[in-house]
């Protein structure tokens, strides 16, 4: 394991950040944001912008030792509301100009806790930035989409989303191949917005693609792919 808790350094601090998140518990609210994730997790009802607004300080002062805290982002990774997960998110976005070769293994462990389309969602950015840093974790990426983990995948499909112009289309098109012929909704939809976000910057690439392939892709793909075509 990567992401081990060894010694106190902090733990005091920790705690505090902690309770006072949780002190902020809105009931009312929690209700539909747990329900909006299919009750998976349990939430406290803090809001984006609260939530932001909440920590802050304390990520701030994190990250003025210009070294990722991964004892915070495992505590905040095992608490039982989701808002910290949210939060270790927002740090790690954070932290982008930090992040170091092996990290990726460390990413790779949250994906595989607690998994669901939002904490997905945002750590597929992460690990675009972290292969933008060190392209040679193209080729396990590219293992990635062929895992038997639909997280991986859907992230391995996803990661290049905000590389626009610098988007490695050779990758694209062998981690899509890799996931044709499926019939799980998140591996679909990852595609379709795979293809969609590129067309925006390409799209006779994308064009070209579904014309290519289009007889093993599901029409939900095809669909969301096709979205910003004229």
């Amino acid at each position: 394991m990567y992401l081990t808790l060894q010694g106190t350094d902090n733990v005091e601090k920790y705690k505090e950040f902690f309770d006072n998140i949780t002190s902020k518990r809105n009931e009312e609210k929690s209700i539909p944001m747990a329900k909006y994730m299919q009750n998976k997790f349990e939430f406290l009802g803090i809001q984006s912008k609260d939530r932001r607004d909440l920590s802050k300080d304390f990520l701030k002062e994190l990250k003025s030792k210009k070294e990722i805290d991964w004892r915070f982002v495992e505590l905040c990774w095992e608490n039982e509301y989701r808002e910290f997960q949210y939060i270790a998110n927002d740090y790690l976005k954070m932290m982008e100009k930090f992040y170091k070769f092996d990290d990726i293994y460390r990413i790779k462990e949250l994906i595989l806790k607690k998994s669901w389309w939002d904490t997905i969602d945002f750590l597929d950015t992460i690990v675009g930035e972290m292969a933008s840093m060190y392209p040679e974790h193209n080729e396990l990426i590219l293992k990635w989409s062929l895992d038997e983990n639909i997280w991986l995948r859907r992230i391995s499909i996803d990661h290049q989303l905000l590389r626009k112009g610098k988007t490695d289309t050779e990758l694209l098109e062998k981690i899509i191949i890799n996931n044709l012929g499926q019939s799980e909704f998140f591996i679909n939809k990852a595609i379709g917005w795979a293809l969609r976000q590129y067309s925006k910057t390409n799209e006779k690439w994308v064009l070209d693609f579904i014309e290519k392939y289009k007889d093993n892709m599901n029409p939900l793909s095809i669909r969301e792919g096709s979205k910003y075509i004229k």
